[in-house]
């Protein structure tokens, strides 16, 4: 009798922690920004680039470690990589300068990549069945919404008895203790690739000659600009355009009286709406075409957007907005992941989801440093929003001429 593969294998949970416990360190840096700002008394854009420099370090780390994983395997890769997270962020504790800051980001940003999707997802991929796959990659990035759930109002709760520094300590010793988690991850043998045999410089030169994984590749870019600059700015634009006190009424009913407390429940709404969006869009894309899925994630995502920034902001709008950006939020991470292992094979995954996900974090740097330069330049935010909104239009745009069936290597 045929029995159903488990969907929840040891992998897939521990995937989950790591990933869970490295995106609330990262989800809540946007909470530090007005308390670093204010402390060494430095413009928006200095801190702002330490995140955008985070961002990059962690694109240009993401195809790194996943050829690291797929030379030395992907546990000695995860240990480097919390490791630097680490370091990273005890060096950052010590900064007193926006030059410091910007240097141990790029620390932070490697130590992201080797703790995050790009390994993660390679591993839990691999240990899925077929019929498991894309709602166990869904899981797994949900599991990240989950850490930028917890990871921001905890950052604003241990602010208030806890200087910043200490608290970036705290998340130095959380991240390297996911090391102990890693004997319970036992993945798989790696498939053979498309054809039996290739290497890995055969495939990534096939894919980088392949339009389909160059559209892949440029509609990736909008998704990171959007979600770095949201994560940076958003606690600091809502905190600014709706005041210090939040009038009473419902919010006051359940301890949000304050803006700032807004700015960070607003990160963790966006967060539990994902968890949501991200299993549908692993449940849907088993059933339809992912291409169409990712077209019509980012139309939702520019009309929200363009509605958000259109209409008066009030803490009701910016709940409303934080649902609704946050149900689209990282459902593209499943899907692009999902359409990069059905062309390309599961193989060299890692490698090419991690040159996939170098465009994400171009976007991701463009968004969180044209934020600050722009709020110091103009005072406020309003043209970085108008300039996701046209880039998510496009990428609505690019996936549509996506070839989804699998490519064939000619045997060398």
């Amino acid at each position: 009798m045929y029995q159903k593969p488990p969907l929840f294998t040891p992998v897939l949970l521990v995937g989950c922690a790591i990933i869970l416990v490295s995106f609330a360190i990262r989800g809540s840096y946007g909470v530090f920004q007005i308390p670093i700002a204010e402390e060494f008394g430095w413009p928006r854009a200095e801190f702002s680039m330490a995140i955008a420099i985070q961002n990059l370090a962690w694109g240009i780390g993401q195809p790194i470690f996943g050829a690291l994983a797929e030379k030395i395997g992907d546990r000695k890769a995860i240990i480097a990589g919390a490791l630097i997270y680490a370091l990273g962020l005890v060096l950052s504790a010590q900064s007193v300068t926006p030059l410091e800051h910007q240097a141990y980001s790029w620390l932070v940003g490697f130590g992201i990549a080797g703790t995050g999707f790009g390994v993660i997802l390679a591993v839990v991929a691999r240990a899925a069945s077929d019929e498991n796959r894309s709602m166990s990659l869904a899981i797994v990035t949900a599991a990240g919404s989950g850490g930028q759930i917890v990871g921001p109002p905890l950052v604003e709760w241990l602010l208030g008895f806890l200087l910043w520094q200490q608290v970036f300590v705290i998340f130095a010793i959380a991240i390297a203790a996911t090391i102990l988690t890693l004997p319970f991850m036992r993945a798989p043998a790696r498939q053979d690739g498309i054809v039996a045999g290739e290497g890995m410089g055969q495939v990534v030169g096939q894919a980088l000659r392949d339009p389909t994984f160059l559209m892949i590749f440029m509609g990736f870019f909008s998704c990171g600009y959007q979600l770095g600059f949201i994560t940076a700015h958003f606690p600091a634009f809502v905190t600014e355009l709706c005041g210090p006190i939040l009038p009473g009424g419902v919010l006051h009913g359940i301890g949000i009286t304050t803006t700032s407390a807004l700015g960070a429940i607003a990160i963790s709404l966006i967060g539990v709406a994902n968890v949501a969006g991200t299993l549908i869009a692993g449940w849907a894309g088993n059933r339809f075409s992912k291409k169409y899925l990712l077209a019509a994630i980012y139309t939702a995502r520019t009309v929200i957007a363009a509605a958000f920034i259109l209409m008066p902001i009030t803490p009701l709008s910016v709940v409303l907005f934080s649902v609704g950006m946050g149900s689209l939020w990282l459902a593209t991470v499943p899907l692009t992941s999902g359409l990069v292992g059905q062309i390309y094979g599961l193989r060299y995954m890692g490698t090419l989801y991690g040159i996939i996900f170098f465009s994400h974090q171009l976007g991701s740097f463009l968004g969180v440093w044209l934020g600050g330069r722009m709020y110091d330049i103009y005072g406020d935010y309003t043209l970085v929003w108008w300039i996701g909104i046209a880039v998510g239009a496009f990428s609505a745009l690019v996936h549509l001429p996506i070839r989804e069936r699998p490519v064939t290597l000619a045997a060398a």
